[in-house]
């Protein structure tokens, strides 16, 4: 990818990002207002908002913020799968979506009830309100966790990454006569910083698993 795509690129990836994040903030500050009034209409009107914004903001923000991560990957040397921070980044992101699609169907449901002038449900609304606040801060926390993967670029290369590595400086030794190859090194433990975002990704898709499967309707 030439310099100037790849500047156009990275603003777009960036701007996607940035406002995926934007727009779950917001969608927080909506749980919070709904959280503390003591209004039916406006708890009401808050679902219905909720699921605006997720449906036609946050979903398209994180789709295009996935695809637009997935070009600047495959068009600069960093790679896709070379790097410990593209994959882990690569991961976390496909995790959120998937989380975020499948409940937006939950908050679809919910804004229905609230669009119901004569219904009556305004106790089920309310303890509602627990679960997004979960899922929204939850999510919040894994996108500044994707934005400091991609801010930081922490060492640490796969094994696909040193594999790859190894064949360009082997091809790169070849073309130069008379130089004797080195012996090949040792390869690098996992990162400690590996291990620690890891486990933290497994307990959260852990969590979230389970309050899914326990009862209907998961985290309601």
């Amino acid at each position: 990818m030439r310099q100037r795509l790849r500047k156009l690129a990275l603003t777009v990836h960036i701007s996607l990002a940035v406002g995926w994040i934007g727009g779950v903030a917001a969608y927080l500050v909506l749980v919070f207002a709904a959280m503390t009034t003591q209004e039916s209409q406006t708890l009401r009107a808050a679902w219905i908002a909720m699921e605006l914004i997720g449906w036609y903001l946050i979903v398209p923000l994180a789709v295009t913020s996935l695809l637009s991560g997935l070009v600047m990957s495959l068009g600069t040397p960093w790679g896709l799968l070379r790097h410990y921070w593209t994959l882990i980044s690569l991961l976390l992101t496909l995790i959120a979506t998937t989380v975020l699609l499948q409940h937006m169907q939950t908050v679809s449901f919910f804004a229905q009830v609230a669009a119901d002038v004569g219904g009556s449900d305004v106790g089920g609304l309310r303890g509602a309100l627990l679960g997004e606040l979960l899922h929204a801060g939850v999510g919040l926390l894994v996108l500044l966790a994707i934005e400091a993967l991609n801010v930081y670029k922490p060492k640490g290369m796969t094994a696909y990454g040193r594999r790859r590595a190894s064949e360009i400086a082997s091809v790169s030794r070849s073309t130069e006569v008379g130089r004797s190859a080195p012996s090949p090194a040792p390869a690098p433990a996992i990162p400690r910083w590996v291990l620690v975002v890891g486990v933290h990704a497994i307990g959260l898709a852990a969590l979230f698993v389970i309050m899914h499967v326990v009862g209907r309707g998961g985290l309601h």
